[in-house]
């Protein structure tokens, strides 16, 4: 983007080319010639400049903060121009035929602002165009909707890490050197501007072969749960499910301090992706817990009593398996199954993994696998007690 006079740098901040001189002139926008040359770093500095006041923060404050380096983030807004061409929702659906309703449906699925709706992008047109496609070629709705759901999650998931970890590798360290705010700004959008085309080919290469790698899982998994049961509802799957955490972590937390609780999760994270065997998965991560699941419960077991076991200092893992029916919507599982082994995790004690009676049933006949029978247990919002057992490794 080539440099703007004054004027062209007013309309595009949205304020009179007087108010974007005085903020030149009193260093809100430093280093920049109140009359012309505005630089595209120099822009984006106003833009955020301008939002701030509207907002309610002072020229004081703001020029602070400049000074800070802590405004040079601006320059994210020009590696993502949007022109607006102004489309309602009414004339893109009539351009696409798919209805109003639907449209809306599928945009706020996706986890975007309703009130993007209002004034529609060309980019945006084009993506209504692609799920008026996808429909049109015989995708079911439900499905299709479920699939926008978990690409909303994870993306806004990616996107929030990248700029948080690029404001606290780069932006942070830039603004410890004591790098002039504008200079900040340009050397971080040269480094996003070499780094942002990276971003979608490395994210196509990782989905395809996750793609590939669940495919393959999955017409495994519906053969041998059609062998099992031919009776399993619609959109349920049977799952071993494993859930783990660290026992003791709240006292951990209150003796080592947050800092090192939080590294030690991660580490407890770290480990639990790394250790897990072919067709497990996280699904998810809640605090010190981690939610895992497969398809092979007997190698889930085995993973479970071989990775409490490499963790001798505290807190220690607690691992509750569980193995049966669940449901399944927008990437996540569901139902009494898995709050079953949520349950079944909150009866361990830190080193132990405790299996269900419906896990015994698939594993029993283990040949370095050894089960403690510990009764009939009650476990909190369930009416029936629950058979568990102590898994560990066979004595030689």
């Amino acid at each position: 983007m080539e440099n703007l006079t004054l004027k062209q740098a007013a309309e595009r901040v949205g304020v009179t080319p007087a108010t974007l001189k005085r903020w030149a002139d009193t260093g809100v926008i430093p280093n920049v010639n109140g009359s012309s040359d505005w630089t595209p770093a120099a822009l984006s500095h106003a833009r955020i400049v301008a939002r701030m006041r509207e907002r309610g923060h002072t020229l004081k404050h703001i020029r602070q903060a400049g000074a800070q380096g802590r405004l040079a983030y601006g320059f994210i807004e020009e590696l993502f121009a949007d022109e607006r061409e102004g489309r309602t929702l009414k004339e893109v659906a009539e351009e696409t035929g798919l209805e109003p309703a639907l449209i809306e449906r599928f945009w706020t699925g996706i986890g975007l602002p309703p009130a993007g709706l209002d004034r529609m992008s060309e980019d945006d047109m084009r993506v209504v165009e692609y799920v008026a496609s996808v429909l049109a070629a015989g995708f079911p709705l439900v499905a299709f909707l479920q699939l926008c759901r978990v690409y909303g999650q994870a993306l806004s998931q990616i996107a929030d890490a990248e700029v948080r970890l690029f404001h606290l590798y780069v932006h942070e360290p830039l603004m410890r050197e004591g790098v002039p705010g504008l200079e900040m700004a340009e050397e971080m959008e040269g480094l996003a501007r070499d780094l942002l085309p990276l971003a979608s080919p490395l994210m196509d290469y990782v989905h395809r072969r996750f793609l590939q790698h669940f495919v393959e899982q999955d017409v495994v998994g519906h053969m041998e749960m059609e062998l099992e049961d031919e009776n399993v509802d619609l959109g349920r799957v049977r799952m071993a499910v494993a859930f783990a955490d660290l026992a003791g972590y709240t006292r951990f937390t209150e003796d080592e301090g947050e800092e090192e609780a939080l590294s030690f999760v991660e580490r407890f994270v770290e480990g639990v992706n790394s250790t897990l065997p072919d067709g497990a998965r996280v699904v998810k991560t809640i605090g010190d817990e981690v939610m895992v699941v497969g398809q092979d419960v007997h190698a889930l077991v085995d993973w479970a009593v071989g990775f409490q076991a490499m963790f001798e200092e505290r807190p220690q893992p607690r691992i509750g398996v569980h193995y049966g029916s669940i449901l399944y919507r927008d990437g996540d599982y569901f139902g009494r199954e898995v709050n079953l082994a949520s349950r079944v995790v909150a009866r361990a004690r830190g080193g132990e993994v405790l299996v269900t009676d419906s896990v015994m049933d698939s594993v029993r006949d283990s040949s370095h696998l050894s089960f403690e029978a510990i009764g009939q247990v009650k476990l909190k919002g369930f009416d029936e007690p629950r058979q568990l057992c102590r898994a560990s490794r066979r004595e030689r």
